[in-house]
């Protein structure tokens, strides 16, 4: 009796252990992924160079406009482009002359220099949702985005394991004034987390308060010779490229820090509705974007980018996960690796309005698209809702949860001596099973992955257990992040001088939400 005791006891004390392993707060952030599998190429030779040929066309012929960017028109004038009033017209092979000196790849630095992260090569860096004005989640519904939000969805992104960057406007917060929110939003980002994260860019003065910033955080010798900060700057298509955002690309590139230069394809509304044409239009913007990048700053790093969706021809709202979109992205990431720079496109991308079944559909094609189409740089990784209006809490979590499917796909098929598992073969012969042989038991913690959030019981205890759905084990999740979440330490000196130089911005000027 006495020795059985002991084995009960032994059994649980060992069962008590691993379900603390389990439940103990965990701040592991899977390093970004690296893919050992093939990119899916929809396109062949001769379609790539007609597309090739044809925005090369675009651009001789048709041009591009820089509207109220004087200084845009000059630059274009002194390389050699034709300018007619606010518009450029460039002579075929000097557009990509000039991305021929755009790095290949690059190193984003975070503050944590273990969370830093390459772009480009077969490299995959996941970033959340970016931009939307409302939020939503299962007690407060769908609202209008506070800054208490946006520091709630930081906290979510630092905490999630395969999400390798904070991003940028995880939210809209409306609470603050337009014209000082962008520096909250920075403070944010640089104090409540510290992996990677991106600069502001609705204007070209908060461009540079977000260089000055990350000079304040890195210090300012380290920011001018490498690249702490990835910004977005959309291309407004089609084929205009407005002064805002070349103003802060201007102030970015000069910086040698990085900006996605991105179409913001609608097809049918913004582009044709053919995948061809559609392709051509994207890479005629985005040569003459990255071109301008390199009159700016010679070197100066950038990402090609392609922002893609169809439209329901009836109602005129955009489509997510559609096939037409698929083909659109993987020809993007061909004709990216033939200009050599890294690429951006996909995300969590769904037009539900809850997280829901259409959500996941949805949702589930555009990151399968985002893996196969070579991206290195996923933006709207998690999070994404309703076309991009909603930051959604409970969708975050399911698609930060799912990004783990990612890591494991792009591992591909290991085939080494112990993947070809014959020692387990021999040992369990004809008829028996695996679950207790020598094999299993020394791969079985990482042979699959596992959801931390998708649940598996039988239906008995499911059901004892509240039979909850996934968005309300989603919601379950979303607090115990948030009520785990613990920051990352920072050096009191440098953040005494971020809320100084934030706080003497602030004072300078009336707030305005405008």
């Amino acid at each position: 009796m006495a020795e059985a005791a002991t084995r009960r006891r032994g059994r649980g004390g060992g069962g008590a252990a691993r379900r603390a392993e389990r439940s103990a707060v965990s701040f592991e952030t899977a390093r970004f992924i690296e893919r050992n599998i093939p990119n899916f190429e929809v396109l062949s030779e001769e379609a790539l160079e007609i597309i090739e040929y044809n925005a090369e066309t675009v651009l001789e012929e048709i041009g591009v406009n820089f509207p109220d960017n004087p200084a845009a028109l000059d630059r274009w004038r002194d390389a050699g482009a034709d300018v007619s009033g606010e518009r450029v017209r460039i002579p075929r092979g000097l557009a990509r002359k000039l991305c021929a000196t755009a790095p290949s790849s690059y190193t984003q630095h975070a503050r944590n220099p273990a969370r830093s992260v390459e772009m480009g090569g077969n490299n995959l860096v996941l970033a959340p949702v970016y931009g939307p004005p409302f939020v939503r989640d299962a007690d407060g519904g769908r609202r209008y985005a506070t800054m208490e939000d946006f520091r709630n969805f930081v906290k979510l992104g630092y905490m999630s394991k395969w999400l390798h960057h904070s991003g940028g406007t995880v939210c809209e917060p409306t609470d603050v004034a337009v014209n000082k929110r962008h520096l909250d939003m920075l403070h944010a980002h640089m104090t409540l987390s510290d992996k990677p994260f991106m600069g502001s860019v609705t204007e070209p003065s908060r461009a540079r308060d977000s260089v000055e910033m990350a000079e304040i955080v890195f210090g300012k010798d380290f920011v001018t010779r490498k690249t702490v900060m990835t910004s977005l700057i959309n291309i407004n298509s089609p084929m205009t490229f407005d002064d805002v955002m070349m103003g802060a690309l201007e102030v970015y590139a000069q910086a040698n820090q990085a900006c996605i230069i991105s179409p913001f394809i609608v097809g049918g509304a913004m582009a044709p509705v053919s995948v061809a044409g559609t392709l051509t239009q994207v890479l005629a913007e985005v040569l003459a974007g990255i071109a301008y990048s390199q009159l700016c700053r010679e070197g100066a790093p950038v990402i090609m980018g392609a922002f893609v969706t169809s439209i329901d021809m009836n109602s005129g709202a955009p489509t997510f996960g559609t096939p037409e979109a698929a083909h659109i992205t993987y020809g993007a990431g061909q004709l990216a690796r033939r200009l050599g720079l890294p690429f951006r496109s996909a995300g969590s991308f769904c037009g539900s309005k809850l997280p829901d079944a259409q959500a996941a559909y949805e949702t589930a094609n555009s990151l399968n698209m985002g893996l196969l189409a070579g991206v290195n740089f996923m933006l709207h990784a998690c999070g994404w809702l309703e076309g991009g209006l909603v930051s959604s809490y409970e969708k975050f979590v399911m698609d930060a949860d799912q990004l783990g499917t990612l890591h494991h796909l792009a591992a591909g098929v290991q085939v080494d001596e112990n993947a070809q598992a014959l020692d387990a073969i021999r040992e369990v012969g004809p008829g028996g099973h695996y679950l207790g042989c020598a094999h299993t038991q020394a791969n079985f913690k990482e042979a699959f992955w596992k959801s931390d959030l998708l649940d598996y019981k039988p239906f008995e205890t499911w059901e004892d257990e509240g039979a909850r759905d996934t968005a309300q084990l989603a919601t379950l999740r979303v607090k115990k992040l948030l009520a785990d979440y613990q920051q990352p330490p920072m050096d009191p000196a440098i953040r005494e001088a971020l809320d100084a130089y934030i706080a003497e911005k602030k004072a300078a000027e009336p707030d305005s939400f405008m």
